[in-house]
């Protein structure tokens, strides 16, 4: 029996996948000095990574292999290297990497507020990334530079990167950067909660994803305090569980990835092509209407339309050997009043 083309693995989806894991395995075993600077304490993590890194590729191939992104992922890449343009695309995608991702500012006109919080969770998760992946690899680790045991040594695979003295500003600040990270994505979450519990915009909208993500990243965030917390004031007591617990809030976290919300962190810079393409749509000049003779959106975008829309199972071609995706906006809303007129029997 032939399975559905909705219900049916991807093959590449699975290939890609199982090469992206093995490449990460071959990694962390040549920057780990063959396993030496591995901790096996964190064993558990790399296994959780490995079944994101996996999950995260497949679904991102399946996404990427959609009729609607496939087409924008392969306007956007001709747009970017159209002859004569690409030295000056490169340098606009420079500037949209620290506006679009890192900065966001297309978040701060629309609110204020909700700026501040998608940078406080950015950089909060960002942040973590970079301390939390290359400890559990095996690519950073330390070692004691002296007799005294307060100065450190810090090691980016074999080589030796920065010495320092754990009781300095900066020995703190090393040692305590994943409870940076994690005071910034609980700023972050109470931002938005405050926000989705006091706007009824928010709640008219919201999804229970949106609190799945918010309560993954604040599960995360506390018990990983609570491990700080009980090796500095409460002598270790309550460790073993808050370390198991912090664990699993980890590796479902990582998990959740490819499923929810947040795997639009993967999706986001994907859409920078996006720019490039609308780009693309103005110079091929606006649709004509073809019941009122008016431009409306780009001829690209519309001809894209009307080539994608029937893969997905949506024909809107008119008996004529048209397609009402000819037809503007403001024309549309006049044929649906005038469909229902003669529905009913007229405006009287």
């Amino acid at each position: 029996m032939t399975l559905p083309t909705a219900t049916r693995l991807d093959r590449r989806g699975i290939g890609l996948g199982t090469v992206a894991v093995l490449v990460l395995l071959v990694l962390v075993y040549l920057g780990s000095g063959g396993l030496r600077w591995f901790d096996a304490a964190l064993a558990p993590y790399l296994f959780g990574t490995l079944l994101a890194v996996f999950a995260t590729v497949y679904r991102y191939i399946v996404w990427l292999r959609r009729p609607p992104t496939a087409r924008l992922n392969r306007r956007g890449w001709e747009a970017m290297k159209t002859r004569g343009k690409l030295g000056s695309n490169l340098v606009a995608l420079v500037g949209m990497v620290v506006t679009n991702l890192a900065l966001q500012r297309f978040i701060a006109h629309r609110s204020r507020i909700r700026w501040v919080g998608h940078q406080l969770l950015f950089w909060g998760c960002v942040l973590a990334a970079l301390v939390t992946f290359p400890l559990t690899f095996g690519w950073v680790h330390f070692e004691s530079a002296d007799v005294t045991g307060r100065t450190y040594l810090a090691y980016l695979g074999p080589f030796a990167t920065l010495t320092f003295d754990s009781r300095s500003v900066l020995g703190w600040l090393i040692f305590h950067l994943l409870n940076v990270a994690a005071v910034l994505v609980i700023a972050g979450v109470t931002i938005f909660l405050m926000r989705r519990l006091r706007d009824r915009g928010a709640l008219a909208v919201g999804r229970s994803g949106d609190f799945a993500a918010l309560a993954g990243l604040f599960a995360v965030s506390v018990t990983g305090l609570m491990l700080t917390a009980s090796s500095l004031w409460m002598e270790g007591r309550f460790y073993t569980f808050l370390n198991t617990l912090h664990a699993l809030t980890v590796i479902l976290g990582l998990l959740y990835i490819p499923f929810g919300k947040l795997f639009h962190i993967l999706q986001r810079p994907a859409n920078l092509g996006v720019a490039y393409y609308k780009k693309a749509g103005e110079e091929s000049g606006p649709q004509i209407c073809s019941r009122c003779g008016d431009g409306f959106a780009s001829k690209l975008q519309m001809d894209d339309l009307k080539d994608v829309l029937p893969q997905m199972g949506f024909d809107y071609s008119t008996s004529d050997g048209g397609s009402y995706q000819d037809v503007c906006p403001r024309c549309r809303r006049v044929l649906i009043g005038l469909a229902q007129s003669e529905r009913v029997g007229g405006f009287g």
